[in-house]
């Protein structure tokens, strides 16, 4: 089988496990926007936003090191898992130390609605804003965050054995059991007590509805189900650590983690600085809104994080052979073709995605997904990049570029949220995820050149982002002149790449 067929085959697996994963999580956004004020959905979007990065400072950058350090000791592995879930453990124990004496606290901050404590009026939100509400949201998380934490590594373990398969059986599992206790919660419980059946009652002495906290709840249970699920990989952790790869392996990862961080600081920061930025009467409305047209760009995150998954690994393995460099170039071709079809795909149905978002009081919101989606390619062509500085070991080089694009996003978004709102936020979002694919392409470069066709690629970038213009601002959303140059822009680049294609698939 050529390289170019087991990346593909590897980044497809995991990539039918992730699309059908994060599109039936997606389905949730009806289910929510009808069940939830805007305020309310706000508060989904908050919590989700602080979790995300929580999440990679409880991982401390161990999934990339322990992929390197794999690649770097293959005649150690089993220390090298131990040393990486070690790592995990002990800074979960130091975080449930920090965190559970000051829960109280931490809900107060956390809670853009304590505004209400200094006399203003909060709009469409219902029940689930107050204090001991939040206690209770912080404490699910404090939980949901240890566990995931935990199955970090053993994750990273069955792919690094090449078990996608696996890993795709366990993370739909854990997809199935969130989305199944979320509909119990918002669906099942409410038609079981108004059609007064069996137990009703006893459900009716606890059940509050219209409680956004059982969104949390469910989460906490499909966490719990999947660290079960995991048992096989955690039972051959052995605690027996060697000090001098551990110090190695945490020179390593602080930068990732730096620049894992800084990375959701661009994703996740736009949400809660609206939160902070605006007037506190408007604050989760505005963050509801565009928390869930944010969701329409959520296709082409899919397929990013797709390919993360399939490329870390490969990218690692594939290191020392002859021909490495000329693999990555012609992956990058690849990937940007893909991603820019997405783009243009996306905003050409824009109209059809909107329905998504059943309560039309959300679509005010839709200029926002253009940006947001472009950010997105970006992104994807900015984590492509990223292997020149994870092979050479100067992951220095991500913590930079990450921290400018995390500095870009505060200063862009506190310039400019308090006048234009969340069009600040996608604005920005685009602009730090450009900058962070030219530093890195820049860098990369120079410290580990990669033969990428840099003109063919831009062709491509370009291309696709005037065709959007056209399509969301000259033809206003029309469906049939958006999928007209979608297809246009399709066979093109089928025509342009037809001699590459034939080579590839002609290759066993």
């Amino acid at each position: 089988m050529s390289t170019a067929k087991k990346f593909a085959g590897q980044t497809a697996v995991y990539g039918l496990t992730t699309i059908a994963g994060r599109v039936l999580t997606f389905f949730l956004t009806p289910v929510y926007t009808r069940a939830y004020p805007l305020g309310t959905y706000g508060i989904l979007t908050t919590m989700f936003s602080y979790v995300s990065i929580l999440n990679a400072i409880m991982a401390f950058g161990m999934e990339t090191t322990f992929f390197r350090y794999l690649n770097k000791y293959e005649d150690n592995k089993q220390r090298v898992y131990n040393n990486a879930f070690a790592s995990v453990f002990a800074i979960t124990v130091i975080f449930l130390l920090l965190t559970i004496p000051f829960a109280g606290h931490i809900a107060d901050y956390i809670n853009v609605s304590s505004a209400t404590k200094a006399g203003h009026k909060l709009v469409g939100t219902a029940a689930g804003t107050s204090h001991s509400d939040f206690v209770h949201y912080v404490n699910y998380f404090l939980a949901i965050l240890v566990i995931d934490a935990w199955c970090v590594i053993p994750f990273a373990k069955i792919r690094a054995e090449g078990k996608p398969g696996r890993y795709g059986l366990i993370k739909t599992v854990n997809i199935a059991i969130f989305i199944s206790l979320n509909l119990i919660f918002i669906w099942g419980l409410p038609f079981w007590i108004n059609h007064n059946l069996t137990g009703s009652a006893w459900i009716s002495g606890w059940y509050i509805k219209g409680w956004v906290g059982y969104v949390f709840l469910s989460n906490l249970v499909a966490s719990i189900i999947t660290l079960l699920l995991l048992l096989p990989e955690l039972l051959k952790i052995k605690f027996k650590l060697d000090g001098k790869m551990l110090a190695e392996m945490f020179t390593y990862s602080w930068p990732v983690l730096i620049a894992n961080l800084s990375f959701l600081v661009n994703e996740n920061a736009d949400k809660l600085m609206l939160g902070w930025l605006l007037h506190p009467n408007i604050a989760l409305r505005e963050v509801g809104i565009y928390g869930a047209c944010a969701k329409i760009s959520i296709f082409l995150s899919i397929f990013v994080q797709a390919f993360r998954l399939g490329a870390e690994p490969f990218f690692f393995s594939h290191a020392k052979n002859k021909n490495a460099v000329q693999t990555y170039a012609r992956i990058m071709n690849y990937f940007v073709i893909t991603v820019c079809v997405i783009f243009i795909a996306l905003i050409a149905n824009i109209n059809i995605l909107k329905y998504f978002i059943p309560n039309r009081s959300y679509w005010v919101g839709l200029d926002v997904v253009p940006p947001l989606v472009f950010g997105y390619v970006s992104l994807g062509i900015y984590m492509n990049l990223s292997v020149w500085y994870k092979l050479s070991d100067q992951t220095k080089y991500g913590l930079y570029i990450s921290g400018i694009g995390a500095i870009a996003t505060i200063v862009l978004n506190v310039l400019f949220i308090p006048k234009y709102s969340y069009m600040a936020s996608a604005w920005t979002s685009l602009i730090a995820y450009t900058v962070m694919m030219v530093l890195s392409y820049i860098w990369g470069q120079k410290n580990y050149p990669i033969p990428y066709n840099l003109k063919k690629n831009l062709a491509y970038i370009i291309s696709s982002i005037i065709i959007v213009f056209v399509s969301f601002y000259i033809f206003k959303r029309n469906i049939f002149a958006g999928d007209a140059l979608l297809i246009l822009y399709a066979l093109a680049a089928f025509y342009f790449e037809r001699n590459d294609l034939k080579s590839i698939l002609s290759k066993r």
